[in-house]
C-alpha cells in the first residue's frame, strides 16, 4: 500500500530552516530524538527504553495478535491503539516480521485479573487504557500513565537490565503481574515450556522456550523488587487437560514458590505503598543463573534516575559523531533516524561471556562482545556502512560475532536473519559476506581475516541453502527448483562479487577468480527481449507467462516485481547500462519507473511494498539504490531530482514518519546518508555515489581524530540542484567520494542552484566505478 505522508514534507522544513538556523548542541543530541516517529503506520518501531546496541528493549505492548494479523504489531506497539497490555523486555526495531515480547509485566492497582482481556471492553482484563498526552519518550526513557489504575509507569534500560518505576495511587493495593504466555507473533502452542520460581532472597527467576520465528528459542530472566513481597501467587493457566496431566483452567495458584507449564502467570502483591515500586529485570539467552549474574553485575543499586541519566549519556555518546545544523524540526528528523540506526544489532551475551549459538549450544566469547539481531538482507545496504563510518570499533565486534556464529553453525553458514544467536533463514542472499567485505575494504581490522574468508566461502558454497547447488552448476537459480529464483540469482552474484573483493585484498587469487566469475551470473537472468530480469527454468527457458508488474511469494523476485528488481546489479551497473541499450535507454527506463501511474492496490497482498513513486517502492529495500543510478549514466541531476521526491514523500515528523518498516535501521540509515549528500550504492567498494545534501551543514567526527564537514548553500526549496562541488576548496568533477576522502577529513561543499547543471559529473571518468566498463 502507498501510505503517503500527510505531514509537512522535508523541503518545507529545509526552507523554514533558513529563517531559524540553529547550531546543534555538540554531544547532546539525545534531546533532539523523537522515538514516536515510525510508531504508527508501517514503521514498526517501538517507543520504549533501550541503549545503543543493548540487550534490553523495554517497551509497552499495545497488542500481541495472532500470527495472521501480527504484521502491524511487529514491534508490539501501534500508535493508534487505545490500550496497553503490559511492558515486555525484548523487541525488534522496525522489522517486517515479529517475535519476542518476552517477560511481560503489568502494574495493577486494586483487583487483579489474570488475562489481558478485550481492548474494546474496559475492565475485561488486566490491560489498561492510556492517553498519548501522558506519554514521555526519550532515548533510554519511556513513561505513561495507565488510566484504569492511575499508575504512573516509567521505564529505562542499561545493557542487560530493564529498570521500572511504578507510582501507585495512595491507599490502593499494589500488584505486579508477570505473564509468560504472550509473545509477539503469537499463536496457539507457541510457548513450548516455561518455569517460574521465587528464590529464598525474593528474586523471581524463570525461563521459557518458544517455537516462534527462531524455533526452540530459550530466554531466561531474573527480577528483583525494592519493596518486600506481602504475598505471591503463581498460576499455571494451562487449558489442555490432556497435556502431561495438567489441570485446567488454572484459576487457582498451585504453588507460591515454583511453577512449570506452558501458560504461567505470577502475581506479586506489595500492599498499599507510600513510595514507588522499583523493579529491575535482567535477561539471559543461556540460563537463570546467568540472568541472576547479569542482574548482580549490570543492575547494582536502586537509583532509577541515575540509570535514566546513564542511558541518556550512552545515547549522547552514540549520536555524537555527527553534528548537524538546521531547524529544530530538521534536527529531530535527522537524529531520530540516527537513533533508529543504532538500536541493532543487539548484545546477546551474558556477563560471563556465554551466548547461545545457531546450534542451540552455549558458547563463550573470548575478547569480544557477541551481537545478534541481524536483518542482513536490509542492513548491509546502508545501516552497516554507516556504522563503519561512525562506530568502527563496534563493527569489529559485529564481524567477530558473525564469524563466531558461522563456526557454530551446523551448516557452516554466516547469519542470514538471526536473533539471540539463532537462525531464522528468513529473506534471501548471504549478505553477511558483503558486510564483512565492506568492513575490510574500508580498513576495519581486529578480526581474523582468514577465518572471515573461510566463513564467506563456506557460506557461498553450501549447496542446500537457497538452491546454491544449482546456482553453482547452472549459473542461476532455476525457478522450478526454488521460489524467487530471479532475485536470488542477482543477490548471489552481488555477494560473490563482495567475496571476490576481499579475496583480492587478501591476495587469495584462486578465490578471487572463482567469485569474480560468479559475479557475472546476473546476466543469466537478464532477458534482452523484454528488458527485464526474469527467472529461468532448469531447461534454460524463461518462465512464462511473464508480467513485470506481478509480485508475491512464488514469483521470480523477493518482495518486489520485475520493475523493481531489474536494477539490482550494484556490482556491475555499467554492464547493466550496456545490457539495457546504453546511457539514454537506461535513464529513460529509470524515468519510466518513477513516472509510471501505479495503483497501490496491485500490492495489496505484499504488505512490505509501500511508499510508491511510480513503481519505485521506498518502503522496501530492493528500491533503495535506484535513485542514485542516474549518476552512473551521466545524468546526476536526475538523481538529485528523484532524491528530493523521495525525501519529500517518504519521511516526516510524527508517528507516520516512516513510509515502511525501518528494518533494524536501514530506512533510517538511507535517510542519514542521503541527507548528508552521498550513499553506498555498492558496499564492499570504497566509493559512495554523490546525490545532493538535505542539511545545510554537518560535521562527521571520525575515529581517527579527523572531521569531515559537508556544507551546502543556498539550501532551500528554490535551489534543489547541485551547481558545483568542491572538496577542500578544489573543484570536484566526479559524482562519487572515496572512503579515503572522508577519512582524511576536510570539507565537501555543495553550491546549490535553481536549475539542473547538465554538465557536472557527466563524463565516464566522473562516474562511480562499475565492473564491466572500467576499474580504479
Amino acid at each position: 500500500m502507498d501510505h503517503r505522508l500527510t505531514c509537512s514534507c522535508l523541503a518545507v522544513l529545509l526552507m523554514a530552516s533558513l529563517g531559524g538556523l540553529t547550531t546543534a548542541r555538540a554531544g547532546q543530541h539525545a534531546a533532539d530524538v523523537d522515538p514516536r516517529i515510525g510508531t504508527g503506520g508501517d514503521g514498526h518501531v517501538f517507543p520504549g527504553a533501550t541503549v545503543p546496541f543493548g540487550m534490553i528493549q523495554l517497551s509497552p505492548d499495545t497488542a500481541m495478535p495472532d500470527f495472521k494479523h501480527a504484521y502491524k504489531w511487529a514491534a508490539g506497539y501501534q500508535y493508534g491503539d487505545p490500550t496497553i497490555m503490559g511492558f515486555s523486555h525484548t523487541h525488534f526495531s522496525g522489522s517486517g516480521h515479529s517475535d519476542l515480547g518476552d517477560v511481560l509485566v503489568m502494574p495493577i492497582a486494586g483487583d487483579v485479573k489474570l488475562d489481558p482481556g478485550d481492548e474494546k471492553i474496559p475492565g475485561s482484563g488486566y490491560r489498561s487504557r492510556f492517553d498519548h498526552a501522558t506519554e514521555v519518550e526519550h532515548p533510554g526513557y519511556y513513561a505513561v500513565t495507565l488510566s484504569d489504575y492511575s499508575v504512573r509507569a516509567e521505564l529505562t534500560a542499561s545493557r542487560r537490565v530493564g529498570w521500572h518505576r511504578y507510582t501507585f495511587p495512595v491507599g490502593k493495593p499494589a500488584h505486579l503481574l508477570l505473564d509468560l504466555r504472550p509473545s509477539i507473533y503469537d499463536y496457539p502452542g507457541k510457548v513450548l515450556w516455561s518455569n517460574l520460581q521465587v528464590q529464598a532472597d525474593g528474586t523471581v527467576t524463570g525461563c521459557r522456550t518458544t517455537r516462534g520465528w527462531a524455533p526452540g528459542r530459550e530466554l531466561c530472566f531474573a527480577m528483583r523488587f525494592n519493596q518486600p513481597l506481602r504475598s505471591r501467587e503463581l498460576y499455571n493457566r494451562e487449558t489442555d487437560v490432556a497435556y502431561k496431566g495438567f489441570k485446567g483452567p488454572g484459576n487457582q495458584p498451585e504453588d507460591a514458590n515454583a511453577q512449570n507449564g506452558r501458560a504461567l502467570v505470577g502475581v506479586f502483591d506489595f500492599g498499599a505503598l507510600t513510595q514507588p515500586l522499583l523493579v529491575k529485570v535482567a535477561i539471559s539467552p543461556v540460563s537463570q543463573a546467568n540472568a541472576v549474574a547479569n542482574l548482580d553485575q549490570d543492575g547494582e543499586g536502586w537509583n532509577f534516575d541515575a540509570q535514566r541519566s546513564a542511558a541518556a549519556a550512552a545515547w549522547n555518546r552514540a549520536l555524537s559523531p555527527i553534528d548537524v545544523e538546521g531547524s529544530q524540526t530538521l534536527r529531530t528528523q535527522f537524529y531520530t533516524a540516527l537513533y533508529h540506526a543504532m538500536i541493532a544489532p543487539n548484545l546477546s551475551m551474558d556477563v560471563n561471556g556465554e551466548y547461545r549459538g545457531p546450534d542451540h549450544q552455549v558458547h563463550k566469547a573470548e575478547g569480544f562482545d557477541f551481537y545478534s539481531s541481524w536483518s542482513m538482507w536490509d542492513v548491509y545496504r546502508a545501516q552497516q556502512p554507516l556504522l563503519i563510518l561512525l562506530h568502527p570499533n563496534h563493527v569489529t565486534a559485529f564481524v567477530r560475532s558473525m564469524i563466531a556464529a558461522q563456526q557454530a553453525s551446523p551448516f557452516g553458514m554466516l547469519p542470514v536473519w538471526a536473533y539471540q544467536g539463532l537462525e531464522t533463514w528468513c529473506m534471501t542472499g548471504y549478505h553477511a559476506v558483503a558486510i564483512i567485505a565492506d568492513a575490510y575494504i574500508k580498513g576495519i581490522r581486529g578480526f581474523d581475516a582468514d577465518a572471515a574468508m573461510k566463513a564467506m566461502v563456506s557460506t557461498a558454497t553450501y549447496g542446500d541453502y537457497g538452491d546454491l547447488a544449482d546456482y553453482m552448476k547452472l549459473g542461476y537459480v532455476p525457478i522450478d527448483k526454488e521460489v524467487e529464483g530471479g532475485s536470488k540469482t542477482q543477490e548471489y552474484a552481488y555477494d560473490d562479487w563482495a567475496i571476490a573483493q576481499m579475496a583480492k585484498a587478501l591476495g587469495k587469487h584462486d578465490i578471487y577468480a572463482t567469485f569474480e566469475k560468479r559475479a557475472s551470473n546476473w546476466r543469466n537472468v537478464w532477458d534482452p527481449n523484454t528488458g527485464f530480469m526474469r527467472a529461468r527454468l532448469s531447461t534454460g527457458q524463461f518462465r512464462v507467462p511473464f508480467d513485470p508488474a506481478s509480485a508475491g511469494y512464488g514469483d521470480d523476485y523477493t518482495e518486489a516485481n520485475a520493475w523493481q528488481y531489474s536494477w539490482y546489479v550494484p556490482q556491475d551497473v555499467a554492464g547493466l547500462i550496456t545490457a539495457m541499450g546504453g546511457d539514454q535507454a537506461f535513464t529513460h527506463k529509470l524515468d519510466a519507473l518513477f513516472d509510471a501511474k501505479v495503483d497501490p492496490a496491485i500490492f495489496k497482498n505484499v504488505e512490505d511494498i509501500t511508499g510508491l513513486i511510480g513503481w519505485y517502492a521506498h518502503g522496501n529495500e530492493p528500491s533503495h539504490h535506484i535513485a542514485y543510478l542516474y549518476d552512473y549514466a551521466g545524468e546526476p541531476w536526475k538523481t538529485q531530482q528523484r532524491l528530493k521526491q523521495i525525501m519529500d514523500n517518504e519521511y516526516g515528523p510524527g508517528p507516520a514518519g516512516l513510509i515502511g518498516n525501518d528494518d533494524l535501521g536501514q530506512m533510517s540509515a538511507w535517510y542519514i546518508f542521503t541527507a548528508l549528500g552521498f550513499y553506498p550504492v555498492t558496499p564492499a567498494s570504497d566509493e559512495y555515489a554523490i546525490g545532493r545534501p538535505f542539511v545545510p551543514r554537518a560535521a562527521i567526527h571520525l575515529g581517527n581524530g579527523h572531521t569531515f564537514t559537508i556544507t551546502a548553500s543556498p539550501l532551500d526549496g528554490a535551489h534543489p540542484y547541485v551547481g558545483a562541488v568542491t572538496l577542500n576548496g578544489k573543484p570536484l568533477e566526479r559524482v562519487y567520494l572515496k572512503h579515503a576522502d572522508i577519512l582524511a577529513g576536510g570539507e565537501l561543499h555543495f553550491t546549490m542552484q535553481a536549475q539542473p547543471n547538465k554538465h557536472w559529473g557527466t563524463a565516464i571518468s566522473a562516474r562511480p566505478a562499475a565492473m564491466s566498463a572500467y576499474s580504479r
